[in-house]
């Protein structure tokens, strides 16, 4: 029996792909097997092919794999898109009474199974369940208890009725009868369950739960592909907490809106991706400037413009790192894994009212709508230490005003933070400005207090390098001639990786970079190697350029960038194939 199975649902835009797939990761998870998805669709409302894609195992996984075992194919296109994947044992579930199906033969040594997914699903209420009959028929294919399934669909259709549920349920049962009693299949699948409790949630989710558990209340956004699932999570949740969504007419005024929640004293955020990224660079720098925390989410996409906004890309790093007006003083972190996600968030607020800085919190397409389970324990609230910084109050205010007993929210110091007064705060009275100011907030183009204000800012930077932890994680072999470099959500897919090429006898080690800016030096660690190899989803290698800079030595890359993330198996080949070796990864 296979150590995991690799199932998939694919047909057009609009054909439900999406609930299918979660319906099932959800019935695996109760199961207490772990779940790892990925999605594939296009961008548009209706028509293009989209799948959705889950693996699974009772150990942990944390990638997919050029593998499919069970394959639910709404359409021709979804055999031949996933061709490559599918092997001798592969099953295809179809429905032959579809006119684009009528004519469809399993390819090479596959085995299809013509079920009547719309007819079944008809006499169990409605055609519109077909993609539960299906479903009912591969937990039949995979030898999955159907009683787990049934939980899944009461989850997600208990709040329209328990007629609605109870044909649900009966159409999965009828799809997986009819494979039992019309086809004599055997097959190397065989699902085992576990008395685990896992939580199974992606990348925007974590984000927004870690929003909410670091004491973020306002939340302005504009809806836009891959980032709206965060401001979703929120809605509805972090109204119990006392905080407020709100879905802005654009990205500019949701930013603003944003800035304004802070100045007003409340942790704020903001999320979107590249094209809004764009948009809020102006007062990026305005928040800078007038030493405000902010957090702003960046889920990169594909680009440049609109570019290919449901597909995978981590291209927006360097307008992270130099983006804005002037020299613009911030952090970037870049979280490596979904339950990393829910981690950085929270350590994102910590950081921008500690130094009172606008900081980038940045995922990409993968993390943001890949699913994967996770102990509860992983996300632990009564861990979740909140840090405000230097934030003064009636008692302490005396030492931050100058001799007629005016605050200095901008007030020179050795760290280069300022002391912080909520509104209301007694004698807190002051004014903040974009424009060049004094130490009151004042307007000055006095040249030397310029040049005071301007070093004070950047040694926020400074001072936050010496006072926090901005390491990297490392796995692999730490003795190995080989070093491989990554960041963001290719973590792993690499540590993956890096079981393939353990059983050739290729021995590396893996750093994993969560801090972009600032970031590690890795200098010692590339001198001691022999070969060195930066892996990264964009054409340009912006992560390898930061690399060779700090080190001043060059190193090879493995860039992808056409809209797909790494497999693990394919990126051990990828691998090899720097290292100069030529045998091929079996996953």
């Amino acid at each position: 029996m296979p150590e995991d199975l690799n199932w998939a649902v694919g047909g057009e835009a609009g054909d439900g792909i999406d609930s299918t797939g979660k319906i099932f990761a959800q019935a695996l998870s109760r199961a207490g097997r772990h779940v790892f998805t990925s999605k594939d669709f296009a961008s548009r409302i209706r028509g293009g092919y989209t799948a959705y894609k889950v693996r699974t195992s009772v150990d942990r996984v944390e990638s997919v794999v050029d593998r499919l075992d069970i394959l639910i194919a709404l359409t021709e296109r979804t055999v031949d898109e996933n061709l490559d994947e599918l092997h001798e044992d592969s099953i295809i579930i179809y429905d032959g009474e579809r006119t684009m199906m009528s004519d469809f033969e399993a390819p090479g040594e596959t085995t299809g199974l013509d079920v009547p997914l719309k007819a079944l699903a008809e006499d169990a209420g409605g055609a519109i369940m077909r993609n539960i009959v299906a479903l009912g028929a591969a937990c039949s294919v995979a030898g999955f208890d159907i009683e787990y399934l049934d939980e899944s669909l009461e989850k997600r259709f208990g709040d329209k009725g328990e007629a609605i549920v109870q044909n649900n349920k009966e159409a999965a049962r009828l799809g997986a009868e009819y494979v039992e009693e019309e086809f004599d299949l055997t097959t190397p699948y065989d699902l085992e369950t576990t008395d685990n409790d896992y939580v199974l949630l992606n990348g925007d989710e974590a984000i927004g739960m870690g929003a909410i558990a670091g004491g973020c209340r306002f939340y302005a956004g504009y809806p836009i592909t891959p980032a709206t699932d965060v401001m979703e999570y929120m809605k509805g949740r972090v109204e119990n907490y006392g905080g407020v969504v709100v879905q802005a007419e654009d990205e500019l005024s949701a930013v603003n809106m944003a800035l304004g929640a802070a100045r007003a004293g409340a942790r704020s955020m903001t999320a979107t991706s590249g094209p809004g990224i764009d948009l809020m660079s102006e007062t990026f720098g305005l928040v800078a400037t007038s030493e405000t925390p902010l957090v702003i989410c960046n889920v990169m996409r594909s680009g440049p413009s609109t570019g290919m906004p449901t597909k995978q890309e981590q291209g927006d790093l360097n307008a992270m790192l130099y983006g804005g007006h002037g020299e613009v003083p911030r952090f970037v972190l870049a979280p490596t894994t979904i339950s990393e996600c829910f981690h950085k968030t929270v350590e994102a607020f910590n950081l921008a009212e500690k130094y009172q800085l606008p900081v980038y919190l940045t995922a990409d397409l993968a993390l943001a709508v890949t699913e994967q389970t996770f102990e509860p324990e992983e996300f632990d609230m009564d861990e979740v230490e909140i840090d405000r910084g230097k934030v003064v109050d009636e008692d302490t205010i005396d030492e931050w005003t100058n001799e007629k007993g005016q605050f200095k929210p901008h007030a020179i110091t050795d760290d280069g933070v300022s002391p912080r007064a909520f509104p209301g705060t007694t004698d807190g009275a002051h004014m903040s400005t974009g424009l060049e100011h004094d130490e009151l907030g004042r307007r000055t183009e006095d040249t030397g207090m310029r040049v005071e204000q301007v070093e004070k800012r950047d040694r926020k930077v400074d001072t936050a390098r010496e006072r926090e932890d901005f390491d990297y994680r490392e796995f692999g072999d730490a003795d190995a001639d080989t070093l491989v470099i990554s960041w963001g959500s290719n973590e792993g897919a690499m540590r993956e990786a890096i079981g393939f090429l353990e059983e050739d006898d290729i021995d590396v080690r893996f750093i994993s970079v969560p801090y972009i800016f600032p970031r590690p030096d890795l200098s010692e660690d590339i001198e001691a190697a022999d070969e060195v190899i930066v892996v990264e989803c964009n054409a340009t290698g912006q992560f390898a350029d930061l690399i060779e800079h700090d080190a001043l030595t060059r190193v090879k890359r493995i860039n992808k960038y056409n809209g797909v993330r790494f497999n693990a198996d394919e990126l051990a080949e990828d691998i090899k194939a720097e290292l100069g070796e030529t045998a091929e990864v079996e996953a």
